[in-house]
């Protein structure tokens, strides 16, 4: 059953990831034809960040109504549905409207599946699924790019990802009888798991610097993924055709990385891999800041990619060496909820500032999030150490 089932669960994972870029690789295009400013992407951005807070939340009430199967073959058809809507809008408002079931399918598929491997499977599975997650996002992008290579529109592109979405619901359906508790899981049934209300969280010792950290890392990752094909167009001077592709650089860096780093986590541990994160982060940074022109953006995005691929993984694997088992659950539902706030919040932020002052000003954005999470990670092992 195990072995049937986790290829399933990834490729549910390839499906979440597959919209991800989407918006960020045509918005060059999109945004021309809604005329309307530069900006508005973060509106839409926003806009499926809140979903996914608010499906994210509700993820726990509805797996333990329906299970983990049911809840991610619905939460699939639902993104389907919406990517379909994407691909018939013409009107900004309407695209609007469809990003609210966009963001509420892909909440419940995050929450429920993350758990579920958390606590049926193997640590080293959850670097492996966010890899996954990763493939799709590379993925979105490159059929982005051919639709639009090939002289389609846009809308096509969304189309295009809304029928594989399609698929994978049908596939999930069939695969509902799997998802049981493995034989091998990994759950511990002597553990008493104690819920937290969110103030007692909040306060525990260490729990701030690491709920800022979550919101730094996705500032960073959600902020490159929608910016970064804007950022060629306008700051270096790409074709929006080729831009829309190569953005994909950031999403493959992060897949390939992911992929590596199940197999580094044997060796090396979740500090030294947050650490090593942080690093490849910095040089693709300075990367983007070179007056070099398309190619050191290129190598920058793809750098930022592999720097970003151990760092979420990690932190999620750390937190029950950091706070304790019994206390973990709940730390880390706050923890995504930070994280999905700075989804919310930063990459409309960026938005603004590309539209008041320019674009270019993109990897000054990245290196600023990126100090202030490098500082509140260090903040949080050295308080967890003491």
């Amino acid at each position: 059953m195990v072995s049937l089932l986790l290829p399933i669960i990834y490729l549910a994972f390839i499906s979440l990831g597959l919209p991800d870029a989407l918006l960020g690789s045509a918005w060059p295009v999109m945004y021309h034809g809604f005329n309307v400013p530069l900006s508005y992407a973060g509106i839409i951005s926003m806009i499926i960040a809140l979903g996914t807070i608010v499906s994210s939340l509700l993820s726990a009430r509805l797996t333990s109504r329906l299970g983990t199967g049911k809840v991610t073959s619905l939460s699939v058809l639902l993104t389907a549905i919406a990517l379909f809507g994407f691909s018939t809008s013409h009107l900004f408002w309407v695209l609007c409207l469809w990003a609210i079931p966009y963001g509420l399918g892909a909440g419940s598929v995050d929450a429920s599946i993350n758990n579920y491997v958390a606590i049926h499977f193997a640590s080293s599975h959850m670097n492996w699924l966010h890899a996954f997650w990763g493939i799709g996002a590379a993925l979105g992008p490159s059929v982005m790019g051919l639709a639009l290579s090939h002289g389609q529109s846009w809308h096509a592109g969304y189309a295009y990802i809304a029928i594989f979405q399609v698929v994978l619901t049908f596939i999930l359906f069939l695969s509902l009888p799997l998802w049981q508790a493995p034989q091998n899981a990994t759950t511990d049934s002597t553990i008493v798991r104690q819920p937290l209300s969110l103030i007692q969280t909040i306060t525990l010792p260490g729990v701030k610097f690491s709920m800022i950290t979550f919101f730094c890392y996705s500032a960073i990752e959600q902020t490159t993924g929608l910016w970064a094909s804007s950022y060629l167009v306008l700051a270096k001077n790409v074709p929006s055709k080729t831009a829309a592709a190569l953005a994909s650089l950031f999403y493959i860096g992060i897949s390939i990385g992911r992929l590596l780093s199940g197999f580094l986590s044997l060796r090396i541990n979740d500090q030294q891999m947050v650490r090593l994160g942080e690093t490849l982060l910095l040089v693709g940074v300075v990367a983007l800041l070179l007056p070099l022109g398309e190619t050191s953006a290129l190598l920058g995005f793809g750098l930022i990619g592999f720097g970003c691929a151990p760092i979420f993984p990690a932190i999620l694997h750390a937190t029950p060496h950091h706070f304790g088992i019994s206390h973990s659950q709940s730390i880390i539902g706050v923890q995504m909820a930070s994280a999905y706030v700075g989804t919310c919040m930063m990459p409309p932020l960026f938005g603004i500032i590309a539209n008041q002052i320019s674009v270019s000003w993109l990897p000054v954005d990245l290196m600023i999030l990126l100090i202030l999470m490098a500082i509140m990670h260090e903040k949080l092992t050295s308080t967890n150490r003491q």
